[in-house]
């Protein structure tokens, strides 16, 4: 297991730092600032401003004001849409600049940033600009004497809280349908990873987006987070992140105006590899379904289910690809995985690599902090694991996998439902009959044959169970910031019904 630390990119200097309200980069209201780390060394990137309760208050008057009386609802999809359309262009223009600022402050690998988060962003930004003047109602075959149709409205002023594991991709799956939809938004993002998501709000300035519709406040969950939720002049929340504070945002909502949430929670998700596989097809869906973005991603196939007859070759084929990756700087092209998010990710993940020794499970490789500094841990692969075990319960939110065999199709259905989550799943086989049979019976919002990860804006994605509800990407998403509104007339001397 290799480590690199050379690299020829140059991180730009950062811009954007303050909290972005009704159109201007401001400062907190109290004036305090907090530390955004670089997860390469531990150290300081930059300072920027602490949003608190006042600054949100500011933000939701601003995206009130720009909702009720601002032109934003009031212009036509098609308009609206060609501002989108010029925001994805901005983006593109700026693809460099904003690949570094995520690869520096979330320790992604920046050749991945370039080629995929960036780009999806402006991806999402142009589906949904397309979507914004085809969001119809309906007209509706009423009972004699009545005339009446939907009409689907724009739900109002959204808070968005977004994780820090995807600075780019969550940002723009919230704000591209809630944009389309005509909706006003707060956008608070991870206080891990605030730096693209203010890049953003200078871009939509420059993209003719007017002051008001998109606001963002940096800050932490607890403070800026909790008065998003709780706001009594929000309309909708959204979040994407862990179970536990998904809780919490559910619990304020309703405790304040009842506002509907979305929430894209934790995940647990298995793997089912049957015997009939393509051996190397499937070691390697299965170690990028787990270590691709260090782990840190909430579908990572964390539960690998792998049919007896090729359990053995698929460990050892696995086992050498986790011992080939080379761990280090996101910056270095030569690199696999770059640094956990921050500390208290980091020193989560190793304490559960030493639950899963403590209660037996074999450490086949990895478990291992990487270098003198920052935040680098091995690809970790677990073997002799069963169901009751924390690694195999609990979500871990880095490279941590979980290795198990089994017999016959019905217990590898039951083993992969034995679990309080429900967001992804995946099956590799080349019969069918067994992918029907299936991807029928595994309770997840997502299922994957013969591929992992495969994400698209045209595919509606959530969870079942405690990995939450409402669903991203797809036309779905636009349902999750719209309001149907029956009209209803009576209807005179109709020649017909």
């Amino acid at each position: 297991m290799g480590s690199h630390c050379e690299s020829s990119v140059k991180i730009p200097p950062i811009k954007f730092t303050k909290l972005f309200i009704n159109g201007n980069f401001v400062d907190s209201i109290s004036g305090k600032t907090f530390d955004t780390i670089d997860p390469r060394t531990g150290e300081v990137i930059t300072k920027v401003s602490l949003g608190d309760r006042e600054d949100v208050d500011l933000a939701v008057k601003a995206a009130r004001h720009a909702f009720d009386h601002g032109p934003w609802p009031r212009m036509s999809g098609f308009e609206r849409g060609r501002m989108m359309m010029k925001l994805a262009d901005l983006i593109e223009e700026n693809v460099d600049e904003i690949a570094a600022l995520d690869a520096v402050n979330g320790g992604k690998l920046f050749t991945l940033c370039k080629a995929i988060d960036i780009p999806v962003a402006a991806r999402t930004l142009r589906y949904y600009a397309g979507a914004a003047d085809k969001i119809h109602g309906t007209v509706l075959k009423m009972s004699k004497g009545l005339q009446g149709y939907t009409l689907r409205e724009p739900i109002g002023v959204v808070g968005s809280i977004i994780p820090w594991n995807f600075p780019t991709t969550m940002f723009f799956m919230k704000a591209a349908p809630a944009l389309a939809a005509g909706c006003t938004l707060v956008v608070k993002p991870a206080e891990q990873t605030p730096l693209s998501a203010l890049y953003y709000a200078h871009l939509s300035k420059l993209a003719g987006i007017p002051d008001g519709v998109l606001n963002v406040v940096n800050g932490f969950g607890e403070t800026a987070g909790a008065a998003i939720s709780a706001h009594m002049d929000i309309d909708k929340v959204t979040f994407t992140g862990s179970t536990e504070v998904g809780r919490k945002i559910m619990a304020a909502a309703a405790a304040s105006n009842l506002k509907p949430v979305s929430l894209e929670l934790g995940g647990k998700s298995p793997l089912l590899i049957f015997d009939d596989a393509d051996i190397d097809q499937a070691a390697d869906i299965a170690f990028r379904g787990m270590f691709y973005n260090k782990g840190e991603i909430c579908v990572a196939s964390s539960r690998v289910y792998v049919q007896e007859g090729i359990y053995e070759k698929l460990v050892k084929k696995l086992v050498e690809k986790a011992k080939a990756t080379v761990v280090g700087d996101p910056f270095d092209p030569q690199v696999n995985q770059g640094p956990q998010t921050d500390k208290k990710q980091f020193e989560k993940i190793l304490s559960y690599i030493e639950h899963g020794k403590r209660e037996g499970a074999t450490l086949l490789t990895g478990g291992k902090h990487v270098g003198q500094k920052g935040y680098y841990i091995e690809p970790t692969i677990f073997t002799d694991v069963n169901e009751d075990m924390i690694i195999t319960k609990e979500e871990i939110f880095g490279p941590v996998m979980s290795l198990m065999k089994f017999k016959t199709m019905e217990e590898a259905i039951k083993r992969a439902n034995n679990t309080t989550y429900g967001l992804a799943s995946g099956i590799i086989t080349k019969n069918l009959n067994v992918a029907n049979t299936v991807s029928r019976s595994i309770r997840a919002g997502v299922v994957w044959i013969n591929c992992y990860t495969a994400f698209d804006v045209d595919c509606p994605y959530g969870g079942y169970k405690i990995s939450g509800f409402g669903r991203d990407f797809g036309l779905e998403a636009l349902n999750q910031y719209l309001q149907i509104k029956s009209v209803v007339t009576p209807i005179h001397d109709s020649p017909w019904h």
